[in-house]
């Protein structure tokens, strides 16, 4: 388990940083919708209630501002989410690479661009720990985005005489070992569905053996960046060899591994849009 800093990570700092100011001087890049892929995926949760049949739950993923996505792309991204009036926006990590200085007022500002009228919850991937979890906290706190790596939150409707909750907890990032399902589980109250999320897909061999999530949303992999049918995905990142890239049934959870919308230091995607999830929960028929 990684629990430092990667050895290369000063060597990679300074090639993002070379490539992001010569990006900027000759060719900016901006956004077109068309670059981008809406994935629609509807879930059955168990004794899911009224009040929230049809709830709308947009994930944005391991966006790695100042790589190959720009801040242009990112408010482009923002607006499609704003337009689309999701219920609830959840982040599930990674939101620059090996680069913060130059990083850190774009991205505030840009996460400030998300309407006030969604909620919006996060947490941290291994990127946000090695560049400096504080100072993505506090473009959190700016941005009114809640961190809930670690934490869980309830979420209350009122459906006629119906009263509906649904649980969303959060888990830190596995591949540094800031993970503690433990806390979460004390915090998790024992009835009512659950959703998690957590950086790494591959977490859910372990929190399937809870039996207390309906569905996992995660990112991480980036899909591979380059998919070749039939084969598996080319770029590899660990904690993600299991559930690479879609959907999955693990135990009796759902999974969902994000393509994401960056790229890692290989700014390079095949076969493999940049993603915007939508989820639409249904309540689970007899």
């Amino acid at each position: 388990m990684v629990k430092t800093k990667p050895r290369t990570l000063i060597i990679k700092k300074n090639i993002q940083r070379k490539r992001y100011h010569y990006r900027k001087k000759i060719r900016p890049i901006q956004f077109k919708r068309k670059n981008f892929e809406f994935k629609h995926i509807t879930v059955e949760i168990p004794n899911l209630g009224e009040g929230f049949e049809n709830y709308k739950i947009i994930n944005l993923s391991d966006i790695h501002l100042g790589q190959w996505l720009t801040s242009k792309h990112l408010n482009g991204v923002i607006n499609l989410v704003n337009r689309e009036k999701p219920d609830l926006l959840v982040l599930t990590g990674d939101y620059v690479s090996y680069l913060i200085d130059e990083i850190e007022e774009p991205l505030e500002t840009c996460f400030k661009n998300i309407s006030p009228e969604i909620q919006t919850l996060a947490v941290l991937g291994n990127h946000d720990h090695w560049m400096g979890e504080d100072r993505i906290k506090k473009i959190f706190k700016n941005a009114n985005i809640k961190d809930i790596s670690n934490d869980v939150i309830t979420i209350k409707k009122q459906s006629g005489n119906n009263k509906s909750v649904l649980h969303i907890a959060g888990v830190d990032s596995y591949m540094l070992g800031k993970d503690r399902l433990d806390l979460v589980m004390d915090k998790l109250p024992e009835y009512g569905p659950a959703i998690l999320l957590v950086h790494e897909p591959d977490f859910a061999k372990i929190s399937s053996k809870t039996h207390r999530f309906a569905l996992q949303i995660s990112g991480h992999s980036h899909g591979g960046q380059v998919v070749i049918p039939g084969l598996k995905p080319i770029i590899r990142a660990s904690k993600s060899y299991r559930y690479p890239l879609g959907l999955y049934k693990v135990e009796d959870m759902i999974l969902y591994t994000s393509k994401g919308l960056g790229t890692n230091f290989f700014w390079i995607r095949i076969n493999c849009k940049p993603e915007i999830t939508v989820f639409t929960l249904k309540r689970k028929k007899d």
